[in-house]
């Protein structure tokens, strides 16, 4: 019997064997990866092709004003999505949807682009229809395989009053919005975030959080139901704020300056709560929601009045007359100074080669300081002030808070401007400070510029000597420490009865605020602040007590004229408005 040769040697019959059982060991190594080392991956990965993730909007927190009625709430709108895996002939269903809508296909695709995150994320089309185009869309849902809609919260304000610069308004995140968030996992593309205002500043307590819902999916994507094992998480709402702010005082300060251009603050001396704040022109709290026409937008963001501008919080305003308490106090420092020894007001006062003014060019005649802060004598304090330091005068200033963040809890504040030798030097050279400059800024003009709401921390602090908390939109546990300058009780004596002289005074510049209520008392100080771009700015500050209460008010016209022509009469309205809300209150 013959036999066929050996043709395969022994060596290379072990090499194949040894070959398969290294084959051998690599799929068992790599199934001990798959099925043990990496189960929970490659279970997520597999699960991502049978389960979908959706997660739900979660309504934002209520904003409500001091005695629980609403100023900012949620109402339910819809808005239009698609699952991108489900679209088949985008086209097609665009034009569909474009037809029933009223919105053109272009722009539905344009929407789709900038919303999509995923094959299986639903990525918004459209937003706010209505219940008429609801129901088109479900007479087409045999035609619109993949397109859904849903009920989401939208802002909306039911209450009388604007407030748009006190509560701000949201932005829907988008793609460039997204990117510079810190925190990106919290948000998904079309969740409302606030951008402006209250909302941007109590955003972590206001936007709440997105419910989740996981759904098997069969082979083509389609949802058959609820993962049994996935229980559910619902959305959970945001908190609400309380505001200080009084609805009632609100809306009489908004009708107040209606069609007027300026500020009106309230607000509680002691506790720094701001009862009702006013910058106008103002705009519509629901400009920002829901759609805006591009010509809409152009109109505000162009108007001349600058609507947009939030002046009680950004505006700069030289302060006039009302910061002379400030000069005074710097005056009282010295233990020189007499506030009882006469200076002579003859309308103007020669400082070098130049020529100061007052503002009564006929002349006070003789004036001490008392009588001088009765009348708002600029004279008086030209002479008194002229052989100071500028420096002192604005450490003063930053001592009740000028040329600093007053610390408001609304974003975007102002600092201000307190001149002092180094700026001054800096800005108009080595000589730039001369005692020149010391004379306006005694008087709050010059290079000197405040916001409104510094004034009014500068109001609540002289009316507590110094003990004020810093003004404030929000009722909270805590708040920053605001400065708490320091002065010996006679010289806050002589303060407050020099503003008290300035309301009951027959001669007082701020008579015109004081309402004659009885059991009323007012302290104020009016001021006519010279405008370098236009007419002069009117301003009032002052202070109510009344049943052992106190309110405080700032008024602030702008281009208006006098503070004791235009300013006061307006506060004298603001006091009336102030006591009648108050004991309609407490009755």
């Amino acid at each position: 019997m013959l036999k066929a040769d050996n043709l395969v040697s022994y060596r290379q019959y072990l090499v194949a064997i040894g070959f398969t059982w290294l084959l051998i060991f690599i799929l068992l190594g790599r199934y001990f990866q798959i099925q043990i080392l990496g189960f929970d991956r490659y279970a997520k990965k597999a699960n991502t092709n049978r389960i979908r993730k959706i997660t739900t909007t979660a309504p934002r927190g209520l904003i409500l004003d001091r005695n629980g009625q609403i100023l900012v709430d949620n109402l339910p709108t819809y808005v239009l999505t698609a699952i991108p895996g489900e679209l088949s002939k985008k086209s097609e269903k665009f034009g569909i949807i474009s037809k029933i809508i009223g919105l053109d296909s272009v722009t539905v695709s344009k929407n789709y682009k900038k919303y999509y995150r995923g094959r299986f994320i639903p990525t918004r089309l459209a937003k706010d229809l209505t219940f008429n185009q609801i129901s088109k869309l479900e007479e087409h849902k045999l035609d619109l395989e993949g397109v859904y809609y849903e009920q989401v919260p939208e802002r909306y304000f039911p209450s009388n009053v604007n407030a748009s610069h006190i509560l701000g308004y949201v932005k829907e995140v988008d793609k460039p919005i997204r990117k510079i968030l810190n925190k990106k996992g919290e948000y998904e593309l079309g969740d409302l975030i606030g951008w402006n205002g209250l909302e941007k500043k109590y955003e972590s307590f206001l936007k709440g959080k997105r419910g989740t819902y996981f759904y098997e999916v069969d082979a083509y994507g389609r949802e058959v139901g609820l993962v049994s094992d996935l229980p559910p998480q619902n959305p959970v709402p945001g908190q609400n704020i309380v505001t200080t702010l009084d609805i009632q005082i609100q809306h009489t300060l908004e009708t107040l300056m209606n069609g007027k251009r300026g500020v009106v603050l309230v607000g509680d001396p002691v506790s720094g709560e701001i009862l009702g704040a006013v910058s106008t022109p103002d705009y519509k709290p629901d400009l920002f929601t829901g759609l805006m026409l591009e010509k809409e937008w152009n109109n505000i963001l162009y108007d001349p009045d600058k609507p947009l501008i939030n002046r009680f919080n950004q505006g700069l305003y030289p302060p006039g007359s009302i910061v002379k308490m400030i000069t005074a106090i710097t005056l009282l420092k010295n233990s020189n100074f007499d506030p009882l020894a006469f200076q002579q007001c003859d309308g103007s006062f020669q400082f070098g080669d130049r020529i100061f003014g007052c503002w009564w060019d006929q002349g006070h005649g003789q004036m001490d300081l008392n009588s001088a802060m009765l009348n708002s004598c600029d004279v008086y304090f030209y002479k008194t002030i002229q052989f100071y330091d500028l420096d002192k005068l604005s450490e003063t200033f930053r001592e009740f808070g000028f040329g600093q963040p007053t610390k408001i809890d609304i974003d975007g504040e102002s600092n201000g401007i307190v001149p002092t030798i180094a700026f001054m030097n800096n800005r108009y050279g080595r000589y730039g400070w001369s005692r020149g400059a010391l004379l306006n800024i005694c008087i709050g003009q010059g290079e000197l510029l405040v916001t409104p709401m510094q004034v009014l921390n500068y109001l609540n602090l002289l009316a507590t000597h110094g003990k004020a908390n810093v003004p404030h939109f929000v009722m909270v546990d805590k708040l920053p420490v605001n400065v708490h300058p320091t002065m010996l009780q006679e010289n806050w004596d002589k303060i407050t009865f020099g503003m008290r002289e300035v309301i009951v005074n027959k001669k007082g510049t701020g008579r015109s605020a004081n309402p004659n209520i009885p059991g009323l008392k007012i302290f104020g100080k009016t001021g006519t602040a010279e405008n370098p771009h236009g007419d002069n700015h009117a301003w009032f500050i002052g202070w109510a007590e009344y049943q052992h209460e106190k309110y405080s008010v700032v008024v602030l016209m702008e281009n208006s004229g006098s503070g004791g022509t235009v300013a006061a009469p307006l506060a004298k309205k603001v006091f009336v408005s102030i006591i009648e809300n108050r004991d309609f209150v407490s009755k």
